[in-house]
């Protein structure tokens, strides 16, 4: 894991915001139904926990480049 990479790249962030969007999306007036927001949370979780897994680089946290 020498490779750095901007957390905008990271597969595994994506993931997590898609874990997120159903806590996210309510305050919005979004309601997405209960089994969607299950669905969401499911897919999110696992493909964050398999990015992490499978991950090949280091994540930057600035912005900037």
């Amino acid at each position: 894991m020498t490779d750095v990479k901007s957390w905008l790249q990271s597969k595994t962030i994506w993931s997590v915001l898609i874990t997120l969007s159903p806590l996210l999306s309510k305050p919005l007036g979004f309601d997405l139904g209960a089994t969607m927001d299950d669905l969401l949370v499911i897919a999110g979780a696992a493909g964050a926990i398999y990015f992490r897994i499978t991950a090949s680089e280091k994540l930057k946290l600035s912005i900037k480049k």
